[in-house]
């Protein structure tokens, strides 16, 4: 009975739904609506509508729900946090594609990144620490914001702007890669190499 799935693990959940149990991605889906409004909450610094990537993300949730293999999968969680950004980010890319958004995550230069040993401080610490920079000085208003993305976007490879994009939103190089389908190294290599583009850019711009 529903009132009795808090009682079982997401997998064995899934596993029950496998049966044919109705119900259960229903429970699941209501579950999970919180994770996704959390998603949608760090995705929406790159320019996409809050309620249209909500949207977006229980469809990865139900994506989720019934591509879910416990014998090679992680994790429930794990893996519906994957199929929730995935679509996400996918929904975001192709709004890019038809209208350009101007760049309003210059905020997020403060967010610290989430993934615990993983993280290594926010992008504002990053960059001063290897410049003559303070903080304060990083701060720009959405005009000089539009006009540094574009600087930047120039600089950065396809791949690069990906890792940037997500980046911003608080994923560590570990979610990055899962999101992309990229080796842990790869994303760990171009992350570095974003990050010393974006420290030049912003010094030659005298921030």
């Amino acid at each position: 009975m529903t009132k009795d799935y808090g009682l079982f693990s997401d997998e064995e959940l899934i596993d029950r739904l496998r049966d044919g149990e109705d119900g259960v991605t229903d429970y699941i889906m209501n579950k999970y609506k919180n994770l996704v409004r959390s998603k949608a909450k760090s995705m929406y610094i790159l320019g996409a509508d809050a309620e249209d990537l909500i949207q977006e993300g229980m469809i990865g949730l139900f994506r989720a729900v019934r591509d879910f293999d416990c014998g090679r999968d992680a994790s429930f969680f794990t893996f519906a946090e994957l199929c929730v950004s995935r679509q996400m980010y996918k929904a975001i890319q192709a709004s890019k594609r038809q209208k350009h958004a101007p760049l309003n995550s210059y905020i997020s230069l403060y967010a610290n990144n989430e993934g615990g040993e993983e993280s290594d401080g926010n992008l504002a610490e990053t960059l001063s620490s290897t410049t003559d920079l303070n903080p304060e000085e990083i701060v720009i208003d959405r005009e000089s914001a539009a006009e540094l993305e574009l600087l930047i976007g120039q600089q950065l490879s396809a791949f690069e702007n990906q890792v940037f994009d997500l980046y911003l939103t608080g994923m560590t190089y570990t979610q990055i890669a899962k999101v992309l389908g990229k080796e842990e190294k790869a994303t760990d290599n171009a992350l570095q190499r974003v990050k010393a583009k974006v420290k030049k850019v912003i010094k030659e711009r005298k921030l």
